[in-house]
């Protein structure tokens, strides 16, 4: 067993069941239902922030839109999973599906034992699940701590306890291939669920514990498919039947583990608590993260899409580590550390805006992130991609972990090595795969060599630049020099003939024919979406991209045309360009900087338009409420910066642009007794005045350092 640092016995800061109180329950202006509709793909159920559990539904559909395995459009159940993800565009994870039911010994499928639920009787909190399952009467409660995932069913007067443990499901690509339950006592059983999928090696181990007697236990294997292969294989312990002895209410405490059994107890142990004080202190929990943001004059609806957003971008990236330290590494080893190691790292996502707002609401987690991440490079020989439990699925095209681990060094968070990070981020500059290559030898990817040519190449060029301002920070001229070079990269796809980006073949001419509207989902020069969209994704060099054009006023123009041009959707599209505003593509991640190029060009006031617009018509207080996947707290995260009126357009560190705040107030408590405040005088959309503790401010600019010192903002109409 690999050691990471020095180890403490235990790491118990995050898994006390001794709830505090506090004056404003903030969790009931959340609704975990936002974003459940249309192509949001969030996970509904009980979870304490950061927490390796998410306890909720699965339905028996499958599908794009059942990538958390749960849709409000189904109204079936076929059990309650321990893992889920929350607004990605693959399914997997769904561990340990529990089904109370009654009646029937011989249930060994999903479709000969799931139920409806009544939508009537559902409630959904962020720290508590409940819902009741007309087949067989029996209502189903959920909470979880960091580890744990407590389970509580009341099933009808005089009816026989019974529940089958389906270890074979999964959600979305996620098969299982060996399972295992065994039988520890009469109230406690553990086992293990070992699957492929979207996460090539994925290994859930658990420790159950009933509050009830077992009377009998039979496990049935079932035959797993591959596809790839074409083969069939047995996989035992696939379906598991309990019977319990005669009780009206059977509670089951269930502790997962990525490492083994052994460290699943362990972390049932240290998070032992009844159900009730697994709700409560999870319900403080998520109170001490939202009320760390309150915000003062808006409608009951806004608010609820705030903290709801709120809500959304601190379930992943979840802790991976169990009580002991223990993990399990991106080379299936295990490692130990006296830290907070995560998992589920969507970064081509997040690096836009859930990273750079993790650094004002949860900075104290970011140099844990910051760790995880570089441990994972040690293991695996490159930062992450888009790392799921252990395992790099190399999804979505660039290195976003690299503008992350910048942010934070140009930041001065405190914490991690900066010597160690800044080699880990020139590494990956030096690595041969997707088209890095060819980048250092030919300074472009060809597109008649490489898929999604360009997209690979204007997301290295931000990547680059992030390393450039490092460097630059930590006295490396030269290093600065080449990467700034290297990050300029992306006017070899600026085609001045009609200012679009564009596919360059092998020979150095541009592709033709040629579209800017064309979209083939994954298989263009573009990673979903079209050359309008990635024509502006230049947030580390709007100047640079504006001497392009012949003038500013055509650049602007331009701009202008990208709102207004209709979106007309071809056959093989991708779903994922939704959200439109003209050719915009407010539902999918290239788009989320673009507005801000308004800014850059000395027009502020079309940004703020343009924020107002986006926070207003394309997030509500719905299940259909996101425009498009949320992306493990991307889409909520870029939603909750606007609406405070702030946002960072460049990732790796750059400043802020003042928007349009929808609040008349909102305090930001950043710790250490320290709050920063922005207040908003007037309803007009855009102010025409600044200042800064009373002081004259720059109009639209703002700095990290002037948010973390703490301060007031005020906005005159």
């Amino acid at each position: 067993m690999k050691k990471l640092l020095f180890i403490s016995a235990l790491i118990v800061t995050a898994v006390s069941c001794a709830p505090k109180q506090t004056t404003t329950d903030f969790t009931q202006f959340v609704d975990p239902h936002i974003g459940s509709g249309g192509h949001g793909h969030v996970f509904v159920g009980a979870s304490v922030p950061r927490g390796l559990v998410q306890l909720g539904p699965v339905n028996v559909s499958e599908g794009w839109d059942w990538c958390s395995g749960y849709h409000v459009s189904d109204s079936t159940v076929i059990g309650f999973a321990h893992t889920h993800l929350s607004g990605t565009g693959i399914g997997d994870k769904g561990d340990i599906l529990f089904m109370p039911v009654t009646g029937n010994p011989e249930y060994t499928h999903k479709t000969t034992y799931l139920s409806n639920y009544d939508k009537s009787k559902e409630i959904a909190k962020p720290y508590y699940y409940s819902t009741v399952l007309t087949r067989y009467n029996i209502k189903a409660e959920l909470a979880a701590t960091t580890r744990v995932g407590h389970h509580r069913y009341t099933y009808p007067e005089g009816a026989a306890p019974q529940m089958v443990i389906n270890m074979f499901q999964g959600i979305g690509w996620d098969a299982a291939y060996d399972c295992k339950v065994e039988m520890v006592n009469d109230t406690t059983i553990t086992g293990y669920r070992l699957s492929k999928g979207w996460a090539e090696d994925d290994r859930v181990y658990f420790s159950a514990h009933f509050n009830t007697p077992i009377k009998s236990i039979k496990t049935i294997a079932d035959t797993a498919y591959n596809k790839q292969t074409k083969t069939t294989k047995i996989v035992p312990g696939a379906y598991t039947f309990i019977e319990f002895q005669d009780a009206q209410v059977v509670e089951a405490k269930v502790a997962i583990s990525g490492v083994d059994v052994a460290g699943a107890e362990k972390n049932y142990v240290a998070e032992k608590c009844t159900f009730q004080q697994a709700q409560d202190t999870a319900q403080e929990k998520w109170n001490e993260l939202l009320r760390r943001v309150e915000v003062e004059g808006s409608s009951e609806s806004t608010r609820k899409v705030f903290y709801t957003a709120f809500y959304h971008t601190a379930i992943f990236p979840c802790i991976f580590n169990d009580v002991d330290g223990k993990y399990r590494g991106a080379n299936g080893e295990i490692y130990e550390s006296d830290r907070p190691v995560y998992t589920i790292f969507s970064l081509w996502d997040t690096y836009r805006s859930a990273h750079p707002l993790f650094t004002i609401t949860e900075k104290e987690k970011v140099a844990d992130m910051v760790n995880s991440m570089l441990a994972i490079y040690d293991q695996q020989g490159k930062l992450p991609v888009w790392h799921l439990w252990g395992n790099e699925t190399n999804c979505m095209v660039g290195f976003g972990s690299v503008q992350v681990i910048a942010d934070a060094i140009m930041k001065n968070i405190e914490g991690f090595d900066y010597d160690r990070a800044y080699n880990a981020m020139l590494n990956y500059a030096e690595l041969d795969e997707r088209g890095l290559k060819q980048v250092r030898e030919q300074g472009f990817i060809p597109g008649d060599k490489e898929l999604e040519s360009v997209a690979k190449a204007m997301e290295y060029c931000i990547s680059d630049a992030a390393i450039a301002a490092v460097a630059t920070k930590l006295g490396k001229t030269e290093d600065a020099e080449r990467f700034t070079k290297r990050s300029e990269n992306y006017k070899r796809y600026f085609d001045k003939n009609d200012n679009f980006i564009k596919g360059v073949l092998a020979d150095g001419s541009f592709r033709t024919p040629f579209d800017p509207a064309f979209s083939s989902h994954r298989e263009d020069d573009f990673c979903e979406g079209n050359s309008w969209q990635y024509s502006w994704m230049v947030p580390h060099d709007y100047k640079g991209l504006f001497g392009m054009f012949d003038s500013m006023t055509e650049a602007e123009a331009k701009l202008d045309s990208l709102f207004s041009t209709p979106y007309v959707r071809n056959a093989n599209s991708s779903p994922d360009i939704s959200g439109m505003v003209g050719q915009y593509s407010h539902g999918n991640e290239p788009s989320h900087s673009t507005i801000f190029a308004y800014a850059a060009m000395g027009k502020p006031e079309k940004t703020a338009a343009l924020a107002r617009k986006i926070i207003t018509e394309l997030y509500f207080d719905d299940p259909n409420g996101l425009s498009g996947n949320e992306d493990c707290g991307q889409m909520s995260a870029w939603y909750m910066l606007n609406a405070m009126g702030i946002y960072q357009p460049n990732p790796a560190g750059g400043d802020f642009v003042i928007t349009s705040p929808l609040f008349t107030k909102t305090t930001i408590h950043l710790g250490e007794n320290k709050t920063f405040v922005i207040e908003k005088q007037g309803t007009n959309v855009y102010h025409t005045k600044t200042l800064i503790d009373g002081k004259d401010a720059p109009l639209a600019e703002l700095s990290y350092a002037q948010i973390e010192n703490g301060g007031t903002l005020t906005l005159i109409d």
